[in-house]
């Protein structure tokens, strides 16, 4: 029989409190966790933003393209497409914390991932390989529409199969990585913060190398080819993270019901005691429970009974899903500015001279790489410079609080659609100038290196207020919800992809009335892109204005992030 001392031994003191290995064991600190595993899992994400920015970042080249859509019309399908991308991971979320568990969740989610990037790439060879084989002119012009056709359908039911596989992947891979740290241990604690500001590094890099290697490819070599590469990427990435599957540390999970469970049951609740008691024939006893609940909801240290309501930790997790709402909400507008940089910044780059020499010209969706640049700057002077200079004048492990560096990042996004509403104003001013207005197939003369500032002020806006969401929205969470946590922070530039869309829709129908040329006109030198960015910096100021307020009284869940 073991000594019930050894349990006070240094050697013991290694293990990691709540976690196991793959085989179900205890884990020790220093054979597991840590950046060793956050490597392969970082690996992995890396490998599926390079997959996802392979076909997002040039995907109104494509739609506007080889698929003819509108440029209105191919904006708002990129929107709906990121928008459910973007609010799947709230289901992949609730399976992975409910049922699957996160590993088996990213492993499933990258198969999904790879069967729709290979059906995509299959959707993109099927015109060639029809044409060629007709017997006739008559046969050739038949079969390229109905095949058309065929492309299309199969192009887009792979399109939302790559959604699906990313709404499983991406809230879990995250959460993951930051689960090897213990946020218990002070070392472990200090590195876990940095973890996020890496993370974001990292995938910029593979961001980065999509926009350089693959727009160049699907737009001078091969569309096939273009989305071939992100598959067989995926693949690889998803070998990697399974070889660091002996280093992981899985959190254990309870023999208990599921958390959102727990929390239903609490708003079901609150919503019956409030109808209950607001009705003629109520009971005196309902009117108790109704104000337990409210009270519960409501005040952090409330003390009353359990009774046969609810318990104090089923309301505590509530309340913390609660107080993210406002958060939530006041962040929309920033998510509909940074749905701008793959879809109307591409087209407005695609107008203006992109040579670098002679023969050589920059693919409009490249343009997108100087986003992965500010971000691959400003990390690494935020993480080694900017924190630690905050943190000797605060005393906060971060420096700064989350609130505060989102609330900064959602400022410089408003500064950067100032800066677009101006180069805009410029760009048409030239073609008026060069009598270019009614000649949307030539080259705007004006460098495309104007652009640049918007792209520079939108990469360290997401410095700022990405990275800052991704740690406020996994940090503020239950343990147990973390991945929803991650799916939450994800859903706010879902919905503002589609609230991107809406906006679209509705202002190139209003606009676009009695055959006049809309904001959004395929001849852009006869649109108004200006407008529409002076209408979004507009909104994000006022969006700041009511997210400040918001911030302001939020009380924080863990003393860490205060």
């Amino acid at each position: 029989m073991s000594d019930p001392a050894a349990a006070e031994t240094p050697l013991l003191d290694d293990s990691v409190k709540g976690c196991l290995d793959f085989k179900g064991r205890p884990v020790h600190r220093s054979s597991s966790g840590g950046w060793t595993s956050a490597s392969f899992i970082i690996a992995v994400e890396v490998a599926e933003r390079f997959a996802y920015y392979g076909i997002s970042s040039n995907l109104i080249t494509y739609l506007t393209g080889p698929l003819g859509l509108s440029t209105a019309a191919a904006a708002a399908q990129v929107n709906a497409w990121s928008g459910v991308a973007t609010l799947l991971p709230l289901l992949g979320a609730f399976l992975a914390d409910s049922f699957l568990g996160r590993y088996r969740t990213i492993i499933l989610a990258s198969l999904v991932y790879i069967l729709g990037l290979g059906l995509l790439t299959l959707s993109a060879t099927l015109p060639s390989v029809t044409t060629s084989g007709a017997p006739n002119a008559d046969n050739v012009t038949l079969n390229t529409s109905s095949m058309l056709q065929y492309q299309v359908i199969l192009f887009f039911f792979s399109l939302y199969l790559v959604a699906f596989g990313q709404g499983g992947h991406k809230p879990c891979v995250q959460a993951f990585g930051a689960d090897q740290f213990d946020a218990e241990h002070p070392v472990e604690c200090k590195a876990k913060s940095s973890f996020f500001n890496w993370w974001y590094f990292s995938i910029a890099a593979g961001i980065l190398l999509t926009l350089l290697i693959l727009n160049y490819i699907q737009e001078n070599l091969s569309w096939v080819l273009g989305f071939a590469i992100p598959a067989i990427v995926m693949a690889v990435g998803l070998l990697v993270f399974v070889l660091g599957t002996m280093t992981y540390r899985f959190s254990v999970k309870g023999d208990e019901e599921s958390p959102f469970v727990r929390i239903g049951r609490v708003f079901i609740l609150a919503i019956r005691n409030r109808k209950i008691a607001s009705s003629a024939i109520a009971t005196e006893e309902s009117l108790k429970q109704f104000k337990f609940l409210d009270k519960a909801l409501l005040a952090p240290d409330s003390t009353m009974e359990q009774g046969k309501v609810c318990s104090m930790r089923e309301v505590e997790e509530a309340k913390a899903v609660l107080r993210l709402a406002p958060i939530w909400a006041t962040c929309l507008i920033y998510a509909v500015v940074f749905a701008q940089t793959s879809t109307l910044f591409t087209k407005q780059g695609a107008t203006m001279d992109r040579s670098i020499t002679r023969g050589i010209e920059i693919p409009a969706a490249t343009l997108q790489c100087f986003i992965s640049f500010s971000i691959l700057l400003f990390i690494p002077i935020y993480d080694r410079i900017v924190v630690p200079l905050a943190r000797a004048f605060t005393g906060k492990p971060g420096g700064i609080t989350t609130l505060q560096r989102i609330g900064t990042g959602i400022a410089v996004s408003a500064i950067a659609m100032v800066i677009a509403a101006l180069v805009e104003m410029k760009r048409l001013q030239t073609a008026r100038e060069h009598g270019l207005v009614d000649k949307p197939n030539v080259t705007v003369p004006m460098r495309v290196w104007w652009l640049v500032p918007q792209y520079s002020l939108c990469g360290l806006s997401d410095v700022l207020a990405i990275v800052g969401l991704q740690e406020f929205y996994y940090d503020q969470m239950p343990n147990e919800l973390r991945s929803i946590g991650i799916a939450l922070y994800l859903s706010i530039l879902g919905v503002g992809s589609f609230l991107s869309s809406f906006l679209i829709s509705v202002i190139e129908t209003v606009t676009g009335k009695d055959g006049r040329d809309s904001w959004f006109a395929d001849n852009l030198n006869r649109a108004h892109l200006d407008y529409f960015y002076w209408l979004l910096a507009a909104l994000s100021a006022l969006g700041l204005a009511l997210y400040v307020y918001s911030a302001r009284s939020y009380i924080y869940a863990r003393r860490s992030s205060s």
